[in-house]
């Protein structure tokens, strides 16, 4: 694929949005820049600043950054349905049950499973903590390291940045943006129309940088399940960043690892099983404005 050309746009742009935003976190300043990217005619622009210098825009924190980037856990849970606390604690419930059966299944683990855990900040809590306003019963010399940071914010102007969030909206608080060249289409296939900058537009796809998101929504008071976003399209072309689908408590732990660790990619065997729903509302909400919280929990 070719360099994207958008490490330039936030050379070029990114200190003067700063100015102009001087309140806004690292992410939201960078959704600017790509705003101002997607909108242009010529996307080719050329620095007079190093390309491998390290500008504000790697540097200036952001204040989501406690969440999605301090902690040492893999990947990120985001409750954003509050309806049903029964169902969300026996939710999480599970989800130590599962990295404790995982760390188990681990070779040399049988016997020492006992390691300390990251402390929980705000509203973001690891699996082995979740419970506590519940049960006193665990002991935290046996506690494990958290595969996830779960995210349940107990303020009403908290859980109202993520109530029923999108896929898309929760990348763009916890990830950030890039943009990549989109996947080549296959021979005798036209690229998309209308294009859309999270499958194609003009050759260019938007995409997310940063630690997984798992989504509890709604529904996974039912199924138990949680939405697994992509952060980038599969090689698939037509198939979008944001994408999801919806996995089991109860595998979500060795999936995680296995993401992380490059030995699993999702792709479905080249076959498009996404989350269509999904799908159509992401890419409603990126040819929209850009209108995510820049407030931290």
């Amino acid at each position: 694929m070719s360099p994207s050309p958008f490490l330039q746009w936030l050379l070029i742009h990114y200190a003067s949005i700063r100015r102009q935003s001087s309140n806004e976190g690292r992410r939201r300043l960078k959704l600017s820049v790509a705003e101002k990217f997607w909108a242009a005619g010529d996307k080719t622009l050329l620095s007079t600043t190093p390309a491998d210098t390290v500008g504000d825009f790697i540097t200036d924190n952001d204040p989501f950054d406690e969440v999605s980037t301090h902690g040492c856990e893999l990947g990120i849970i985001l409750r954003t349905d509050f309806s049903d606390d029964a169902a969300w604690l026996a939710f999480c419930r599970r989800l130590e049950e599962g990295e404790r059966e995982f760390a188990a299944s681990l070779p040399g683990e049988e016997d020492d499973t006992t390691m300390s855990p990251p402390e929980p900040s705000g509203a973001g809590h690891t699996a082995a903590t979740a419970e506590e306003d519940v049960s006193d019963e665990s002991d935290d010399e046996t506690s494990l390291n958290a595969i996830f940071h779960v995210v349940n914010p107990s303020l009403p102007e908290e859980r109202a940045v993520l109530s029923n969030t999108s896929n898309l909206a929760a990348l763009r608080l916890f990830n950030d943006v890039d943009v990549r060249q989109a996947p080549t289409p296959p021979p005798d296939t036209k690229r998309i129309s209308p294009k859309n900058r999270l499958v194609d537009s003009d050759g260019w796809q938007e995409v997310y940088v940063g630690k997984n998101l798992w989504i509890y929504d709604a529904k996974s008071n039912s199924d138990q399940c949680v939405r697994v976003v992509s952060q980038a399209s599969s090689d698939m072309y037509g198939t979008a960043t944001a994408d999801s689908w919806r996995a089991r408590v109860s595998h979500i732990c060795e999936l995680q690892v296995n993401l992380s660790s490059g030995a699993m990619k999702i792709d479905f065997g080249g076959l498009d099983r996404w989350d269509y729903a999904e799908r159509r509302r992401n890419m409603q909400e990126a040819e929209g404005s850009v209108t995510a919280s820049s407030r931290g929990f």
